[in-house]
């Protein structure tokens, strides 16, 4: 390479250095004041949604959840109020589409309208494709792609006419690469990222910024919610545990405070845990070793057998090692962001 060229290969990425660094400097300047703003966090009533309502609480943000359950939504709004947030709470089922409308309408004559949508709410499946059906794959759709757009299309109107809003989708790291045992949950991950990304280029002219979130492993205490298929408590057990070490997960709060602070800044996009920032870097670079790694990821995970296509919840698959010392933080997580009905406390 001749030298006039180095020269102006390194004036290139000088300036580009810069232009990102003005770029984030500008962002942290015109942070999003939440003072005085609603958010509306859907799946709000506990987990990483109740976490969030916390968080946007403390903020200075008026906080709407809705959730299916309306004695843990309950729950939650007495959790939430006890700190001191301005909330409402309302009983919706995300995937259908007329109760999404009257939760955003309800909402909106509530608090004057909704300034901050996070479409949190989530289901999971764990377990081998061999015991996943059609409907499994049609609910994660439903929750995680549908109910999303739902929501969305219906706060879209009033953001647009005040030029001003932001939505936060809340995908995963497996809607980043395709995770065994979780295939119905990845692929309406991706599917909710690809929504996310679009939207976003679609919505900036009007003032309003998407933020897509994908976290990896987060100590919420969800485990004991989730559906296990197969040899439940072998699936139960592998898992429960790997959401709860310090070195593959992370404290739900850590995790709320930078989703908090990606919406304040209007960020594109948010990898939660340094494990999941190497995993999509890897995954980049390395897209076949990345492929059989998953698959020899796979033919150590638990074979299908067990109950086979039936279900059962992480509380009716516990085993020697799960609960144990080894999945201690997330039972506590527990216990903090309303997994247990309220008879278990």
């Amino acid at each position: 390479m001749r030298e006039k060229d180095k020269e102006t290969l390194a004036l290139v990425a000088v300036g580009a250095g810069a232009l990102l660094a003005a770029r984030a400097l500008y962002r942290r300047w015109r942070e999003y004041d939440l003072r005085g703003k609603t958010v509306l966090v859907t799946g709000g009533s506990r987990g990483l949604g109740l976490v969030l309502a916390r968080e946007f609480a403390d903020e200075g943000a008026n906080v709407a959840i809705c959730a299916r359950d309306p004695a843990e939504l309950e729950r939650a709004r007495r959790d939430l109020t006890a700190r001191g947030a301005r909330v409402f709470a309302f009983p919706c089922d995300v995937t259908e589409r007329a109760q999404v409308k009257e939760l955003v309408e309800v909402v909106t004559k509530h608090f004057g309208g909704v300034d901050v949508l996070v479409n949190n709410a989530g289901v999971i499946q764990v377990g081998p494709a061999e015991v996943m059906t059609l409907e499994d794959f049609e609910q994660a759709l439903a929750v995680h792609f549908w109910g999303p757009l739902y929501a969305t299309l219906c706060v879209l109107p009033q953001m647009r006419e005040r030029r001003d809003g932001r939505i936060i989708n809340v995908s995963s790291i497996g809607g980043k690469i395709g995770v065994p045992h979780l295939v119905p949950y990845s692929a309406s991950k991706f599917a909710l990222a690809g929504l996310s990304e679009g939207l976003r280029a679609e919505v900036a002219k009007d003032n309003i910024l998407v933020t897509t979130v994908f976290p990896g492993l987060m100590r919420t205490g969800s485990p004991r919610n989730a559906t296990f298929k197969g040899r439940h408590r072998a699936e139960y057990t592998w898992f429960a545990i790997s959401d709860a070490l310090p070195v593959t997960s992370i404290q739900a709060e850590r995790a709320a405070r930078q989703i908090v602070a990606a919406c304040k800044r209007g960020q594109a996009e948010l990898v939660i845990t340094t494990q999941a920032v190497m995993a999509v870097k890897f995954r980049a670079l390395f897209p076949e070793a990345t492929a059989d790694i998953l698959a020899l990821a796979n033919r150590l995970l638990p074979g299908p057998g067990g109950i086979g296509r039936k279900k059962a919840k992480g509380k009716e698959s516990e085993s020697a090692l799960a609960p144990s010392i080894l999945t201690m933080l997330s039972d506590w997580a527990a216990q903090r962001n309303n997994e247990f009905p309220e008879e278990a406390h």
